[in-house]
């Protein structure tokens, strides 16, 4: 199994790296390859400090362990202290332009014994929420489930909605996409095919946003709420996200696991936007639970 993902991983890297690339021109990726102390390694790629990408990270992860880390078994119980594998491919991308979504997708394979499970998704932060995006946004998330069942798409929606959410701050941290963990009950042939398609559809899903919004003129004070929202995304991350903790807790690189932490945030006590504005309707609008196809 692991020769079969482990390509593709590599691939789909290679192949949102070259779209970001695309849309952004003279803005490059800087590539770090490092290894891991138990087995296993990865190839970092960041670009930082870009006049449209201030900071994108597109991360393949190849690492092994003697022991599940507390992320994976308090899913899991019965797995605990058993030697695992693990690979992956994490995407993370903060825009400059205020009116350009933050976005972030996952691809991930764990394999333990016999017991195999694959996991991932992608979602969508917008400050300034547009219809049309939000609505082809998950009219690709609903295509990449479609061959599956139409049920999929409503209960990975679900998982993301329900996933991605500050319960300290009673709000979601964008308008979701999909999210699925510990999915094996279609045997590997069919869920990695599910894989790739999703896969597949976050580069659709984020290629033509990107391409409309880049050029949107802003001002500062988009751009101070820009940089607000954005310690929402921090405190997700940081609090609750799976991945970061199973990276850290399984002695993962740093540097590498941190990368989708942006590089500007700001903090304000008691913040609450101007009754009527651009600011309250993402979350009077774009932030409500919602059926967006």
């Amino acid at each position: 199994m692991i020769t079969l993902i482990k390509p593709w991983l590599l691939s789909i890297q290679q192949q949102i790296c070259v779209m970001l690339e695309a849309e952004a021109p003279g803005e490059h990726f800087h590539e770090d390859s490092w290894q891991h102390h138990a087995g296993g390694g990865g190839l970092t790629r960041v670009l930082q400090n870009g006049v449209i990408l201030e900071k994108a990270g597109v991360n393949f992860s190849h690492v092994q362990g003697k022991s599940l880390p507390a992320a994976a078994t308090a899913r899991n119980p019965h797995l605990a202290d058993k030697a695992f594998e693990a690979m992956g491919v994490s995407v993370v991308i903060h825009p400059r332009n205020p009116y350009v979504p933050t976005t972030h997708a996952n691809v991930r394979f764990i394999q333990v014994g016999d017991h195999f499970w694959f996991g991932g998704g992608f979602d969508l932060t917008p400050y300034y929420g547009f219809m049309a995006d939000c609505v082809h946004w998950h009219t690709m998330a609903h295509a990449a489930c479609a061959p599956y069942g139409e049920e999929i798409y409503t209960q990975f929606k679900r998982n993301c909605d329900e996933y991605f959410y500050l319960r300290h701050r009673n709000e979601p941290r964008g308008i979701g996409g999909l999210f699925f963990d510990d999915l094996h009950e279609w045997g590997f042939e069919k869920t990695f095919a599910f894989l790739r398609g999703v896969g597949d559809h976050f580069v659709k899903a984020y290629q033509p946003i990107l391409a409309q919004r880049k050029s949107h003129t802003y001002t500062q004070r988009e751009r101070d709420f820009q940089l607000y929202r954005r310690g929402r995304y921090v405190e997700f991350n940081l609090i609750y996200d799976r991945g970061t903790l199973f990276g850290l807790q399984s002695g993962g690189r740093t540097e590498s696991i941190l990368m989708s932490l942006p590089p500007i945030v700001e903090w304000k006590y008691d913040w609450q936007p101007e009754a009527g504005s651009k600011e309250a309707e993402l979350y009077n609008v774009f932030l409500q639970p919602r059926a967006w196809v």
